[in-house]
């Protein structure tokens, strides 16, 4: 093996243990239950903060991955607490799917349904049914399949609407966050989609899943997300797929570029592959000459290849490693190496906290420098897409 692939698994590994143990020792809810809501970038603790659906679905994900891959009895342990603490409170037992946010005692503070966040729940159930054998676990993953398809899926022209009340009627409010246009479909939440259905596939082969993956993979991401003559995604989108917004979103051109990979691959039909090959390379590569600055961290977003956003957020940086050893993977193209590894040298120089643990939410372009008002852990700043990039690693050198 390259010594430089070498050294960055054992560099890589070590800094998943560190990433697992800060959220071990600072986000256990002793008094409620679960993991608390946020921590300030300052280390302030907020037990008293919402706790919100993406971040204990990615928690039990993280800590669920990480035994399946190290064997860490603590890790066991800490996934354990997240599935009792999801289940008991997330999940809605009534109408089905989970709720988007709860209050700090584990009650509903907001009943939404939103499908990116069920994802997640499936993502994440999976996940712990892989290293449990638990076939509750299982059931639960299926069920939440089952509600996407019954209640989110457009039959009449293809791919998943955004968010439900609690009892399964379109809002109008279909946003994920303040930031995202209020459009009925998005990259954002099909991506996810596709995660979770992957994930699913693994170890649920049902012909209905099968199909729903391959439509997604082919008839949704090839068919109407991915512009394929520019090599990136398109965001958002109306009920009938026209395009509605210009810019594109570098993070997540590298991210989809390896999730895309990997459906085609657990998928395993190899034309669906065929197809899928040239264009995860073309994301790559248009993610590396375009928002890829030349002191190796990965920029947010640009407009037909301009720049428009240059702060550098953690977890772009962390896809980008994967995004670009899948690229290399794939091609064998020593470029693709070297951009994963001058991230990999740009995170630990800019956005690992060395002081405090964890990663910094953002860095400034030619300053790098942090954002204090950003949290350092949320619904949102998960240990997700730092630890996953860290354990991927890990498994694609395992040799």
């Amino acid at each position: 093996m390259d010594s430089r692939i070498k050294d960055l698994k054992f560099e890589v590994t070590h800094q998943c243990y560190s990433i697992l143990s800060f959220w071990q020792k600072n986000t256990l809810d002793e008094v409620n239950g679960g993991f608390i809501g946020s921590i300030d970038s300052d280390m302030t603790k907020h037990p008293e903060s919402e706790k919100g659906a993406v971040l204990n679905a990615r928690i039990l994900w993280a800590y669920s991955a990480a035994y399946r891959i190290f064997k860490n009895s603590e890790y066991l342990t800490l996934a354990r607490r997240a599935y009792v603490y999801n289940t008991e409170h997330f999940l809605d037992k009534e109408y089905g799917g989970c709720y988007w946010m709860l209050n700090a005692d584990g009650t509903p503070s907001n009943t939404r349904k939103q499908i990116y966040a069920i994802a997640f729940m499936i993502y994440a159930l999976v996940e712990f049914y892989r290293i449990t054998k638990k076939q509750e676990a299982l059931n639960q993953a299926i069920e939440l399949f089952q509600v996407i398809e019954k209640y989110s899926f457009d039959k009449d022209k293809n791919g998943y609407f955004e968010a439900y009340s609690r009892d399964w009627k379109l809002l109008e409010d279909l946003r994920l966050s303040d930031k995202d246009k209020n459009d009925p479909k998005t990259m954002n939440t099909h991506l996810h989609i596709l995660e979770a259905y992957t994930n699913l596939f693994r170890v649920y082969k049902d012909e209905k899943l099968e199909k729903a993956l391959k439509n997604l993979i082919v008839n949704v991401f090839l068919g109407k997300i991915i512009n394929q003559e520019k090599g990136y995604f398109d965001l958002f989108f109306s009920e009938d797929w026209t395009h509605q917004s210009k810019n594109n979103s570098y993070g997540h051109d590298i991210e989809g570029s390896w999730l895309l990979w990997e459906a085609a691959e657990v998928l395993g039909d190899e034309e669906v592959k065929n197809l899928c090959k040239p264009v995860c390379l073309k994301m790559a590569e248009q993610a590396l000459r375009d928002g890829l600055d030349l002191d190796g961290g990965l920029m947010s977003e640009g407009t037909f290849g301009v720049v428009e956003d240059s702060d550098k957020h953690w977890w772009p940086q962390a896809e980008a490693v994967i995004g670009f050893i899948n690229a290399y993977q794939l091609s064998g193209d020593e470029k693709f190496l070297q951009a994963s590894l001058n991230v990999w040298e740009f995170i630990k120089n800019y956005i690992i906290d060395k002081d405090n643990g964890e990663w910094f939410w953002r860095v400034s372009k030619d300053e790098h420098k942090v954002y204090s008002q950003e949290q350092k852990t949320g619904p949102w700043k998960c240990p997700y897409h730092n630890s996953r990039m860290c354990m991927e690693i890990a498994e694609r050198f395992q040799a």
